[in-house]
């Protein structure tokens, strides 16, 4: 029998068979013993109880699963009636996991990891460079790192796919933690128990103005300046409009006045949509020097200066869980990385760092 529970207080199962393990519509687990719950438990119905807990909707929680609600939400039922506990509390308008639900999906949770991690170890005795790399970027990384990383990285592991996801750093350390992504790429700082952090390169920031702005005559733009002009930021969750807010604190204070309205206008945008705005007349803003590459159509109506020094940056590295079997796909993507030829970044050689877990 094989024990996948890690908890103090766990709650044994045993895999029908290991082979299955690698047929995830066929994976089953079974409780052993001779009373209380006799069903099967599928891993499948296992996910769907975390992506419920994740999502709190039923809906987003299909969406993740690639299923359809009904067939969610009576997978969820169906488990909830064999094992004779309610996992969760259905209202109008929202769901909540109930306080003996909240230790069954932590288990369910430890469950999946530890049949991803047997997964993983028999790919690590194979070719750790041979089989996808699920990999996460934050959105101001993504876009404009990954058309330099892949070329890199397909001369460097051709047999290694990405998986790539773009969210924010919140939605990716919790993809990362739950065992849903390898590795990702992120902004330091970035601390999380049992999670690796290796820093990659530096990244300094430069304004970008419209071709006619009075600023354009400048050779570079003084921090303290930014609130004299109508500033363009990225909406809440994305950690380079705190980076931007923490490089000049007076925007902070300004923040409900003249640029209230305008920063409202542009929850969830993408940097790639400000710079349009800025190339249109309608500000300036801060920009990450890799996304400041305009088009040749724009070219003529943007202005990239950099900043008067000292100028502010932001360091990027790759993050992943201690436990992952595969550092050599980790070391391939850094190296990749740093085989990348981005002229405005510095790339680091520095060793990786962990909070323990």
């Amino acid at each position: 029998m094989l024990l996948v529970s890690i908890d103090y207080t766990p709650i044994p199962f045993r895999i029908a068979s290991l082979n299955d393990l690698f047929h995830p519509s066929r994976i089953s687990l079974s409780k052993p013993g001779g009373s209380g719950y006799h069903g099967r438990m599928t891993l499948t119905e296992l996910r769907y109880i975390v992506a419920v807990a994740r999502e709190r909707h039923f809906g987003r929680a299909a969406e993740a699963c690639f299923v359809s609600q009904p067939t969610l939400s009576v997978a969820v039922r169906k488990l909830e009636d064999e094992i004779g506990v309610a996992l969760f509390e259905r209202g109008p308008n929202e769901i909540s996991v109930t306080a003996l639900g909240e230790q069954i999906i932590a288990q369910a949770q430890r469950v999946l990891e530890e049949v991803e991690a047997i997964k993983q170890l028999a790919q690590q005795g194979k070719d750790p460079l041979d089989g996808p790399l699920r990999l996460g970027a934050i959105y101001t990384i993504g876009p404009y790192l990954f058309p330099h990383l892949i070329p890199a990285l397909r001369k460097r592991a051709p047999r290694m796919p990405l998986m790539i996801v773009e969210s924010f750093t919140t939605d990716l350390s919790e993809r990362l933690r739950h065992g849903e992504l390898d590795v990702i790429v992120i902004s330091l700082p970035f601390a999380e128990p049992g999670i690796v952090t290796q820093p990659v390169y530096d990244e300094p920031f430069v304004v970008a103005l419209p071709a006619k702005h009075a600023w354009g005559a400048k050779k570079s733009i003084k921090a303290v300046n930014l609130p004299e002009e109508n500033l363009l930021l990225l909406g809440s969750g994305h950690c380079f409009r705190d980076q931007v807010l923490k490089v000049c604190p007076a925007l902070n204070r300004t923040s409900r006045g003249g640029l209230g309205s305008m920063q409202q206008t542009l929850e969830g945008s993408s940097l790639e949509t400000i710079r349009h705005m800025v190339a249109s007349g309608a500000g300036i803003t801060v920009l990450p020097c890799s996304s400041a590459t305009a088009s040749r159509a724009e070219k003529k109506l943007l202005t990239i200066k950099p900043f008067s020094p000292p100028a502010p940056t932001r360091r990027v590295a790759l993050a992943w869980r201690q436990s992952f079997p595969r550092p050599a796909a980790i070391e391939a993507v850094r190296q990749s990385i740093l085989a990348s030829h981005i002229a405005c970044l510095t790339l680091l050689d520095l060793p990786a760092a962990s909070v323990g877990g």
